[in-house]
């Protein structure tokens, strides 16, 4: 049996050090190296291209290389009951909470426009907006958006999140779905972490903007199909949205004629938020093939029907 990585963004070699380390007998192969695809049991991939996991017909779990997992989920030729696993943290986490707390600094500070200055060469002090009335409102509070939750509540920001199912955490507001309009109503600076989801895609709208305070701000670290590109450019246009930090897009990269590059009130970033590095994921991934090479179910498993 053996297994194959697929990425075109991570370099295999230290993930071939980590696992051949703890699993000698396990032969890595790097696309479009297979070697004897009916050996292949195990493939350790991030957006592997529609129908590509069809080649391997004796293949027992798909591993992902990140926290998302939508490329895989959205594949129409995917095999059926082959569990798929997802990261869990590992590192990812923390790199997505600094992220978020940057962007709330951004907002808050009003960075965003001091930037705007500088382009203008205009020397003019804002006034300041107090930490403890920039309320912060996460949607999505899974594994990634309660840390991030939990540490901008410790640089004392107020709080909020929205969930598909309740959540309890200390010094934060927690709503459901069906409270979304209270929740908006209440957010300065809006944090995306759903899961990509058909009930989430488009989110990010006309209609949903419209219901935040004047003014607010959006960061959105999860997925670029949660926005709706054409709403955004209109809610910052009409000042109904303050400014936008953006790390994931429809189409990546972001072509080079997209507005956003442009747009004097959208920070655009690379999707960068979180770098899966190998140092920090390789032990959970050596953990899961451990499992499954000895008939256990492994950390992770991505429910199909929930899409995360």
């Amino acid at each position: 049996m053996s297994l194959v990585f697929y990425s075109r963004t991570d370099a295999p070699e230290p993930w071939r050090e980590a696992i051949g380390a703890a699993l000698p007998d396990l032969p890595f192969h790097v696309w479009p190296d297979v070697g004897d695809k009916a050996a292949v049991r195990y493939t350790l991939v991030w957006k592997p291209p529609p129908g590509w996991h069809t080649q391997f017909p004796h293949l027992e779990a798909i591993l992902s290389l990140g926290a998302g997992v939508d490329a895989i989920l959205t594949d129409p030729d995917l095999p059926a009951g082959v569990p798929v696993t997802r990261l869990v943290d590992a590192g990812l986490g923390r790199q997505m909470a600094e992220y978020a707390a940057y962007g709330v600094l951004q907002f808050q500070r009003r960075m965003h426009e001091y930037a705007q200055l500088q382009r203008e060469r205009r020397w003019e002090p804002l006034s300041p907006i107090e930490t403890g009335a920039c309320v912060v409102g996460l949607l999505g509070l899974g594994v990634l958006g309660a840390q991030a939750a939990r540490m901008i509540a410790a640089m004392g920001y107020p709080v909020i999140g929205c969930s598909r199912t309740p959540k309890r955490l200390p010094g934060v507001t927690c709503y459901v779905a069906a409270e979304l309009d209270t929740f908006l109503a209440r957010t300065n600076v809006l944090v995306n972490f759903l899961p990509l989801t058909p009930e989430t895609e488009g989110i990010l709208d006309a209609r949903l903007f419209a219901r935040l305070p004047r003014g607010a701000g959006l960061v959105n670290l999860a997925r670029g199909h949660h926005l709706v590109d054409h709403d955004l450019v209109a809610a910052l246009d009409s000042g109904q949205l303050g400014g936008a930090l953006l790390d994931v897009f429809h189409e990546e990269p972001l072509a080079g004629d997209h507005p956003f590059w442009s747009h004097p009130r959208i920070t655009v970033t690379p999707h960068i938020a979180a770098v899966t590095l190998a140092s920090e994921a390789a032990a959970q991934v050596i953990a899961n093939l451990q499992r499954l090479e000895r008939g256990a179910t492994p950390f992770g498993i991505v429910d199909r029907s929930a899409g995360y």
